[in-house]
């Protein structure tokens, strides 16, 4: 059965991850409603604390009145819900009326433990539990008609296929940016989200394994290359193109339900 994740609003000041902005109202015990750079819209932030398996994790949670779905960020290898690249992601998500949830699928001290090791962060299987936690979090929260969309970058893309497959009646697509796919294994054909797989074109070694990927995957999909990028996209523009692609991805799949997915 599923694991029911539960809802603790986390103390974390605003700077911890709305980066020195400002606010327009006090964030209080839940989170504060600021105005995105982006757009100018309110958008209301909030720390949370997901937990499940006994778990507790960290998530930074922004929605507008306005948001039509919500995107849940699954972060790679040696990263967190603070990574500027998803952030800034995240921040046209917001732009295009989604809502975004971006979360540590890892503990403090779990990071710290893997430094050496790399075990964790390399535990599909694990990473994908507390993905799916979370998307049930999300579900119980804002109502399971709410569109929902997945983020994945490094290994949390093979995370994020996995929870996509384990939770197909909810998962409405799902983006990988610079991902390990091969890493979801045989999830990958019970994959029915339409999955967008965006690869630099000198990451080469990652680009073969997304085709290989690609090949294996039932669902609607594309793999889109961003020419000249590398694995953490920080060639001029080429974030941009990522953003753009996920943008467009959202917003053609997350007006769907999930059930309208399946290739029947």
């Amino acid at each position: 059965g599923r694991q029911v994740a539960m809802l603790a609003v986390a103390a974390v000041p605003w700077q911890t991850w709305k980066e020195g902005r400002t606010p327009m109202a006090d964030s209080g015990r839940n989170g504060g409603a600021g105005r995105s750079s982006l757009s100018g819209a309110p958008v209301a932030y909030e720390a949370v604390r997901i937990t499940v398996g006994g778990v507790a994790l960290d998530g930074d949670l922004a929605r507008s009145p306005h948001s039509g779905g919500i995107v849940l960020f699954a972060h790679g290898s040696g990263s967190s819900r603070h990574s500027p690249r998803n952030r800034r992601v995240a921040e046209h998500r917001q732009r295009a009326h989604l809502g975004t949830l971006l979360m540590d699928l890892l503990t403090a001290d779990e990071e710290q433990l893997d430094l050496r090791s790399r075990e964790l962060r390399f535990d599909i299987g694990l990473l994908a539990r507390r993905l799916a936690g979370a998307i049930d979090w999300l579900a119980a929260r804002f109502g399971r008609e709410l569109g929902m969309g997945l983020f994945g970058a490094s290994t949390g893309a093979a995370a994020a296929l996995v929870a996509a497959a384990q939770r197909s009646d909810q998962v409405a697509a799902v983006v990988s940016r610079g991902g390990r796919p091969d890493l979801a294994g045989p999830a990958l054909e019970r994959v029915l989200a339409p999955t967008l797989l965006i690869v630099g074109g000198a990451d080469t070694n990652v680009l073969a394994l997304n085709r290989r990927a690609a090949a294996r995957l039932a669902a609607e999909h594309r793999l889109e290359v961003v020419p000249g990028a590398g694995h953490l996209f920080e060639e001029p523009g080429a974030l941009d193109a990522v953003a753009r692609l996920a943008a467009a991805w959202f917003a053609a799949h997350l007006g769907r339900r999930p059930a309208d997915t399946s290739m029947g």
